[in-house]
């Protein structure tokens, strides 16, 4: 085994086996009843009834994840099946059906682990969530409890983190070993055939995460938006109070939508980034004769050094939270610890992989010559970027600071709309300074290397994957720890749903951290698969976006976004308006409920004397009898598959009804279009989001020096919570599918670039004239 290859696969390895190391650590602490001894945590902290009340809340949590993601994969295999058809019909007309079934199998299989990461992701953050309420209630003291709540939600993502980073690597070097055993490699251009076969493992990957994150974010924010309407602002109930029939619902969502989703989403950013540096790469034969496999594989190598950095600076959050104020400064100097790390780590790399001088083609002129310092430049620039945009994010959505303080002190000035207007100027500003780090990584990278350097500085923002999965996990593994201690019955202490409030109020902005570093490194991979389209057709003189063909698909592009956007947005309200009924319905249910019902509660079996009644709805109110919280899961489960579909279609349709009938140009178009609009918008709603739920959080927590912004229940504070639900689709279902969008477009069109070739030599069905050349005429000319 070559040395690169032994890098990545025991990268790869340590990964996994890291992860289960911190699985084990995770299952130490017993929920269930028939785990438990005398020696089991939750005996030191709970009685008999709240360990029974937990283990039915944990269950009721578990099944409903398990229910939905189940459900959702068995759409996306249908989709995987019928979509591969189209995969291998396509690309046989386009290229031949040799490549058309390469192709089909890395589409196949990037899919099926893409909701295995997904899957592993929801399954770890469920098993976690009751175990991190049992460390916050175990803890003796401040310090015990912040310092076990925070390494059991933390060692959850890192769980996550790593297993998916060292799944991805692994499952995507054996499927080239496999196809570099195949194909005969002696001849330079199989190298081409091969990576543009093993680009369908980025189109597996990006399709099972559109499903991901459009599903899940409909059925949290269904959930999440319908049980604040009703307990909050109309019932004036706690959050995650178990008297709200949507409280398990939104508890399954958090998982289900932040988790699974974003699993899934940044494992389809991983495959991407790297299947565009590897088309770039191999199209050049001089690159491949000069570099070799090493330089080949450089890539892959950069996440395998990544997931190693990632692991040595994880061992420094663990035991360092003590206290609230030292969670985000935990949290944040794990991502500037692995940044630091990376930058010569990554110098190393490409100095020992990559050639002192070689030759790649680009986008801009037939081909370049390029150097391994060059490239530690385009690389450093995505890590450091990523940093920047990360740190930035958490400026703006954090209640430390001063521009979330301004959105929580608007709800005094004029209510629920001054609090949204201040809200969605937030979101606008806090979009500029990250464009501007994206401008500067693009402008630098491709200057120095073309669309390589583009592909490389994505990678390099990526390479911090498992550090930045493993924050980001974090965050709802808090939120569901919260509601489980809010649901426990008899009442836990205070102070424990304190301790997983300041936990979770510091997972809402890491949280919003993870969604910039997902929608930043979208842009660059984006971009990235865009320039390989490029460089696949053999367009050595660029896009010219004035072009009118161009031109009037970039408008068409760029509106994608918002087509994209309201259709979700619209799923999320429907979804929620049939939520608030129910749980409406359910608190005004005048059926008899009696003495002995299963119905009844642990109080209610309690306190109500044989004979005695009371009505379903009076019940639920006095926690005498328990809503139907399998209602709402299933209202949040219909809804979100039902609406899942159309936008999702609408992303894979545009490139490829454009580039079928009126060819590669109106792609360009489309692509241009997409990845200008959907990145700013994404930033904007995303923040805009989390700003508004911080805001909320600041005033709940008490930490605003205005007495008249402290607590719950007062008139500003439940103007603070109509932004927080307004927010809710935008921060979790819009903003975060949105970066999905720019990718899949991209590494569709990438994937189906022969087949656009081959209709008219890339005119399309309509055989528009397009500059008076066709894309092989294009590429022919001096």
């Amino acid at each position: 085994m070559a040395g690169v290859d032994g890098l990545i696969v025991g990268a790869g390895v340590i990964a996994i086996a890291f992860a289960w190391y911190l699985f084990t650590l995770v299952a130490a602490v017993q929920v269930n009843k028939t785990e438990l001894t005398e020696s089991s945590k939750i005996n030191s902290c709970m009685n008999e009834k709240q360990t029974d009340s937990m283990e039915v809340i944990y269950e009721a949590i578990r099944e409903g994840a398990d229910a939905f993601l189940m459900a959702e994969y068995k759409i996306c295999l249908i989709f995987v099946v019928c979509f591969a058809a189209v995969i291998f019909f396509l690309i046989g007309l386009g290229q031949d059906f040799e490549a058309a079934i390469l192709t089909t199998i890395a589409f196949v299989t990037g899919a099926f682990t893409s909701m295995f990461s997904g899957w592993i992701g929801m399954k770890v953050a469920v098993f976690a969530n009751a175990r991190t309420t049992i460390e916050a209630a175990a803890g003796t003291n401040e310090e015990e409890k912040y310092m076990g709540a925070f390494n059991m939600a933390f060692r959850a993502g890192g769980v996550m983190g790593f297993s998916l980073c060292g799944l991805g690597l692994l499952v995507l070097w054996f499927l080239l070993q496999i196809y570099s055993g195949y194909l005969d490699l002696t001849d330079l251009s199989e190298y081409e055939v091969m990576m543009d076969c093993i680009s369908g493992y980025g189109l597996g990957g990006s399709t099972i995460a559109m499903f991901g994150r459009v599903g899940g974010g409909i059925y949290t924010k269904a959930a999440d938006v319908g049980a604040d309407l009703v307990g909050k602002t109309e019932l004036d109930i706690p959050e995650d109070d178990p008297r709200n029939a949507a409280t398990i619902a939104d508890n399954v969502g958090d998982n289900v939508g932040d988790v699974a989703g974003m699993s899934s989403d940044l494992f389809g950013s991983f495959a991407e980034a790297t299947c565009a540096a590897l088309v770039i790469s191999a199209s050049s034969s001089d690159f491949v004769t000069e570099g070799g496999w090493s330089a080949l594989m450089f890539p892959l190598c950069i996440s395998a050094s990544g997931i190693l950095v990632c692991l040595v600076s994880s061992f420094l959050a663990m035991n360092a939270v003590k206290s609230q104020p030292q969670v985000e400064k935990t949290l944040k100097g794990q991502l500037i610890v692995t940044t630091v790390l990376m930058v010569p780590v990554g110098a190393i790399l490409a100095m020992s992989l990559l050639p002192a001088e070689f030759t790649l083609h680009g986008v801009a002129q037939a081909s370049f010559t390029a150097t391994p310092m060059k490239v530690v430049v385009c690389l450093s620039s995505g890590v450091i970027g990523g940093l920047v945009i990360g740190l930035i994010t958490e400026y703006y959505t954090s209640f430390s600071y001063s521009p979330v303080v301004e959105v929580a002190n608007s709800c005094k000035k004029g209510g629920a709309a001054t609090n949204i207007i201040y809200g969605l100027a937030l979101g606008y500003k806090s979009a500029i300074i990250p464009i501007m780090v994206l401008a500067v990584i693009i402008f630098l990278s491709f200057s120095l290397c073309d669309t390589y350097g583009v592909a490389v500085a994505a990678l390099g923002m990526l390479s911090t994957l498992a550090t930045c999965l493993s924050i980001d996990i974090y965050g709802p593994v808090c939120d569901n720890a919260g509601g489980i201690a809010e649901m426990t019955l008899p009442e836990l202490p205070e102070n424990v749903r304190e301790c997983t409030d300041a936990l979770d109020a510091a997972g809402n902005t890491t949280a919003a951290i993870g969604k910039g570093f997902a929608i930043g490194s979208a842009a660059l991979v984006s971009l990235a698969l865009y320039g390989a389209l490029v460089v696949r057709l053999e367009i050595t003189t660029g896009v010219n976006v004035l072009e009118p063909m161009t031109f009037s698909f970039l408008l068409i592009g760029a509106m994608l976004p918002y087509w994209f956007s309201a259709m979700t947005m619209k799923s999320v309200g429907e979804a929620a308006g049939a939520m608030v009924e129910e749980v409406r319905a359910q608190v005004k249910d005048e059926t008899i409920v009696t003495a002995g019902s299963d119905r009844l509660t642990g109080l209610g079996k309690e306190t109500m004397k044989p004979g005695e009644t009371v009505k379903a709805g009076v019940g639920i109110l006095q926690g005498l009898v328990k809503p139907d919280y399998k209602q709402c899961i299933d209202i949040s489960t219909k809804a979100s598959l039902k609406e899942m579909v159309p936008p999702s279609a609408l992303v894979i349709m545009a490139p490829l009804l454009a580039g079928t009938f009126f060819g590669v140009y109106a792609v360009f178009g489309i692509l241009t279009g997409g990845l200008v609009s959907g990145v700013q918008l994404a930033i904007s709603m995303s923040n805009t989001g989390g700003a508004w739920d911080n805001a909320k959080k600041y005033i709940e927590g008490g930490h605003s020096p205005d007495p008249d912004l402290q607590g719950k229940g007062t008139e500003y504070h439940k103007a603070a919570v109509v932004g927080d639900t307004v927010g809710d689709p935008l921060k979790d279902t819009s903003g975060p599918a949105l970066n999905i969008l720019m990718k899949l477009m991209a590494i569709l069109s990438l994937v189906f670039a022969d087949y656009f070739q081959s209709i008219n030599e890339g005119r399309g069905i309509f055989n528009i004239a397009v500059a008076g050349a066709s894309v092989a005429a294009q590429a022919a000319s001096p």
